[in-house]
């Protein structure tokens, strides 16, 4: 199956498309991984990105696109892939349907996790992070330290990221409204997405994901 994975900042879409790139034995393929890649690797395309990032600037559409054609015409992707992060506008897109088409390939469907609003704040504001180790992350609703500030693995101090402030977090609700959920409406105009709740246990939601795929194919 191709698949692109979409939904708002604190949706879980990582966290799924991890889950159901290997239920469907298919890649998962997101945007920070394709940079890094290139980036690390040292390609045209992770010099010309890198040049973009370090002057704190977006990196183009045309560079984002180039990176997601050389993965996806990569061999463990002939059979399918999951896309997470890309297309993140309607013109990316528009080229990634163009591409496709070129290929002989087309979508199977655009999985649009659906979350609230005010629950998208609620779980990126209330991230608690350990200051000794990133890895260690606490939630001040959902998963509690023992001692309030406290780390429970190294006894480290917890903080909240600046990127993870209520004011951060809104912002980039709008700039996942005004620049990403257009492509939802591109897509439905083809009769390609399937919305679920993102809401419940993880398992839960992987489990509605992987039920609405299957009724869709």
């Amino acid at each position: 199956m191709r698949i692109v994975l979409v939904g708002p900042p604190g949706a879980g879409k990582g966290t799924q498309a991890a889950f159901l790139a290997k239920n469907l034995k298919i890649p998962h393929i997101s945007t920070g991984d394709l940079f890094r890649a290139n980036i690390s690797q040292g390609t045209e395309l992770g010099k010309r990105a890198k040049a973009y990032m370090d002057d704190g600037n977006l990196v183009p559409d045309e560079v984002t696109i180039g990176m997601a054609k050389d993965r996806m015409a990569q061999p463990d992707a002939e059979n399918g892939f999951l896309l997470d992060g890309f297309p993140r506008n309607v013109s990316q897109a528009e080229a990634l349907d163009e591409s496709l088409k070129t290929d002989g390939q087309k979508l199977d469907a655009v999985l649009d996790l659906e979350v609230p609003e005010d629950e998208v704040v609620k779980r990126i504001a209330g991230r608690r992070i350990c200051r000794n180790d990133s890895s260690h992350v606490f939630h001040v609703t959902y998963s509690k330290p023992k001692a309030e500030g406290v780390c429970d693995v190294c006894g480290g101090e917890l903080y909240q990221r600046g990127d993870d402030k209520e004011e951060t977090v809104r912002k980039r609700l709008d700039v996942y409204h005004r620049e990403t959920e257009p492509i939802i409406d591109h897509y439905k105009a083809q009769g390609l997405v399937v919305t679920i709740s993102a809401l419940g246990k993880v398992d839960e939601v992987t489990k509605r994901a992987m039920d609405a795929l299957k009724g869709d194919k």
